[in-house]
């Protein structure tokens, strides 16, 4: 297995945790099941690091739809099976154009799941939208996902233009744990290439940190004996490295937060209904301690940058199903 098969591997990972997290109660998602098959059941540590991941980036990007009122771009790079697009339109939030981008094998498997799951096909077409579906690409009205390697910046600004992104629209970009498996000198180009074109931009990247420490090493080890390295772990030592990313290729503001603070921040009623022994706190805060959510502007739409926490409520069932211990 190549290096890039073991990235794209970790797509199906992801996919395979959401979907036994929202199994359990976690988080509503009726898309999941439609691109993952049901999974067995997680570690209960990795279920509550996946609920805190979802709610993070679900606030940030609901914040970037407030401050747009619907009307900017969201651009998921290393999109995977991320079920975002469908889960905002239903809730009456999605924007004027969102765009996915991942390799070519990954967007070509959920171009098979649409095309063959009719309750999605029937939810594209019910706008009355042309879809345009080919083996990788998909363009159907204000949705469209694309196939290009983030590394090369010219196949990206090609495929946004199919996407007929408008460079004057604020827009907003979103990472899942996708620079860190980028050559530094790619992915600062990318970002470097996104203020440069874009007359108003954000960034959301969940990722890493802390990577220096004797879990973060462990981590790091796991990662490369599956064939995975992590080429932009520089950029995970710490939440000042994390910022300096932006700050250094052209964003004019950027902060970041452990997903520990993040955790913490969640309404009390949502932690508690989680209910669980002592030992898996500890396990989930080491776990949690490790990841971390990055955000970054340049020249925001009335000067309004997003901000982590505001309440964005996800979860409308607080009975989490009965975990069994490890």
């Amino acid at each position: 297995m190549s290096e890039d098969d073991a990235v794209r591997a970790t797509n199906d990972d992801a996919a395979s945790c959401k979907r036994a997290a929202v199994q359990l109660g976690y988080w509503k998602d009726p898309y999941i099941n439609y691109f993952m098959r049901a999974s067995e059941r997680k570690a209960p540590e990795i279920n509550r690091g996946f609920y805190v991941r979802v709610r993070g980036v679900h606030s940030l990007l609901k914040q970037f739809l407030e401050i747009t009122k619907c009307q900017g771009q969201i651009v998921n790079l290393g999109a995977g099976f991320d079920t975002t697009y469908w889960n905002l339109k239903d809730e009456n939030l999605a924007p004027k154009s969102f765009i996915e981008v991942d390799f070519q094998g990954i967007t070509a498997q959920k171009m098979y799941y649409i095309q063959h799951r009719k309750h999605l096909l029937d939810k594209l077409t019910a706008d009355q939208v042309d879809v345009q579906i080919s083996s990788t690409d998909l363009h159907a009205g204000q949705y469209h996902i694309v196939a290009a390697d983030l590394r090369n910046v010219g196949e990206l600004k090609k495929k946004l233009g199919e996407c007929g992104v408008d460079f004057n629209l604020p827009t907003c970009f979103l990472t899942e744990c996708v620079l860190v498996y980028m050559p530094p000198e790619a992915s600062e180009a990318l970002l470097r290439w996104i203020p440069e074109h874009f007359k108003s931009a954000f960034f959301v990247n969940y990722e890493q940190v802390n990577m220096g420490d004797r879990f973060g090493k462990v981590m790091i080890d796991n990662l490369r004996a599956r064939g995975c390295g992590l080429p932009g772990v520089q950029y995970c030592q710490n939440l000042e490295s994390q910022k300096q990313r932006f700050l250094s290729t052209g964003w004019t503001s950027a902060d970041a937060i452990n997903m520990v603070d993040v955790y913490r921040s969640l309404p009390q009623s949502d932690v508690q209904s989680f209910n669980p022994p002592p030992i898996l706190v500890d396990l989930g805060i080491e776990l949690f301690s490790h990841y971390c959510m990055v955000w970054a502007c340049c020249r925001p739409p009335l000067g309004l940058d997003l901000v982590i926490y505001k309440d964005a409520p996800l979860v409308t069932d607080k009975k989490v199903k009965h975990e069994l211990p490890l």
